[in-house]
């Protein structure tokens, strides 16, 4: 996903430094180039050796090191480079950042770079909060940098309060951000849905499906990390919010019916990816209908058509995308959905093929438009959401 991607790691003084090492791996298996810079007292905390291990590069920390294959290190790599992320990001390294002092190879070489660079600062709540430290990170803000709020926790020093570094995931996230697509959806409003709802039968039982929300998920991911101003409209899920992206979290239909008709006007495009309950009870526990053989039994009400309301209400400068999932007659039935919904394309999987439907982490899907059809192989379902994503752009 990262490939043919130059990723700076600056690491400076910190007990934090180890988290980096997980996070170089997670680039690596996302076949980033990357290439860390250490300061000498980064050395302290992790040899350099752990770097060159996961990255198949040489860890760079004097300015004067003449084992390099560059002429002029610290500029040919800033050229190179595709985004910088100091992490962690001491004190002292964001106050010779800020005030323009290069002075060691990792200081010159963010001075030299003019791509994309992520201060992820990590240090002593007291030192956090030091209003010379904050005029700093202050200052690199006004100058493009773009700067990671610490976490709030126990600190290595027993202190409790702000400075921890944010887990690798999250460094992760922001790199993506930066890079990991052009900014194609820049300017536009996504609204997505995903997951599943659910409908209360009484207090214990309810009514929904197996929906795990995962390709929702991904797309809204991957549109946010396309530019995208995204909105998640989203069931209940085990699954982390996408940094950067809207969450408005619903149980039941009505709720997400209620959450997206409020705000579909405001959109450009609109992706319902939610496996929305077909029923509600339509009345409560003591009022159940009792069958000939004693039994209980619940009566139900279709639950409102999220997708067809909007169909029905699509502006013409919408466009408009469902999800179709089928058992049999995968084509035939998408097209009428596409037809009788008034949708711009729907995405149609058969539950029926290995590797697609819920709660795996691939799909096979056809994309079908009404001038055409793309049949999709198995993917990821990051994948597939950024195949959706490059039809819809189309659009």
């Amino acid at each position: 996903m990262l490939r043919g991607k130059t990723v700076v790691l600056a690491v400076t003084g910190s007990i934090a430094a180890y988290k980096i090492a997980n996070l170089a791996s997670m680039l690596s298996k996302l076949h980033a180039d990357i290439q860390v810079l250490m300061t000498e007292n980064a050395t302290k905390f992790i040899h350099p050796i752990t770097f060159e291990t996961l990255t198949g590069n040489k860890c760079l920390i004097d300015t004067f090191d003449r084992n390099f294959q560059y002429s002029v290190e610290h500029v040919a790599l800033a050229k190179r480079a595709d985004v910088v992320l100091v992490a962690p990001a001491s004190a002292n390294v964001i106050g010779k950042v800020a005030n323009g002092i290069a002075d060691d190879m990792l200081t010159t070489t963010i001075m030299a770079c003019s791509c994309p660079k992520i201060i992820s600062p990590a240090m002593n709540t007291n030192m956090y909060e030091n209003s010379i430290v904050q005029e700093n990170l202050t200052k690199l803000k006004s100058h493009g940098y773009l700067v990671i709020e610490p976490d709030v926790g126990l600190l290595a020093c027993k202190d409790v309060g702000a400075g921890k570094l944010p887990p690798e995931e999250v460094l992760l996230d922001y790199i993506r951000r930066e890079i990991c697509f052009t900014k194609d959806f820049a300017g536009k409003k996504v609204l997505v849905t995903a997951g599943p709802t659910v409908e209360a039968i009484d207090p214990v039982r309810f009514i929904s499906n197996h929906s795990t929300g995962k390709m929702g998920y991904a797309i809204a991911k991957t549109a946010m990390e396309r530019g995208a101003d995204v909105t998640l409209v989203s069931g209940p899920v085990n699954l982390p919010t996408p940094l950067f992206v809207k969450k408005i979290p619903v149980q039941s239909a009505e709720e997400m019916f209620q959450a997206v008709t409020a705000i579909s006007a405001e959109q450009d495009i609109i992706i319902k990816a939610a496996a929305v309950a077909d029923y509600t009870p339509e009345i409560v526990a003591e009022e159940k209908i009792k069958k000939m053989d004693g039994s209980s039994s619940i009566k139900l009400k279709r639950t409102k058509d999220i997708l067809g309301y909007l169909g029905e209400h699509k502006m013409a400068s919408q466009i408009l995308c469902g999800f179709s999932m089928e058992t049999e007659n995968l084509i035939e039935n998408s097209k009428k959905k596409l037809e009788k919904k008034n949708l711009d394309m729907i995405a149609a999987n058969n539950l029926k093929v290995e590797g697609a439907g819920f709660g795996v982490d691939t799909n096979v899907v056809t994309l079908i438009c009404r001038d055409g059809i793309k049949e999709l192989p198995q993917m990821s379902k990051e994948e597939v959401a950024a195949a959706l994503l490059d039809e819809l752009i189309k659009m």
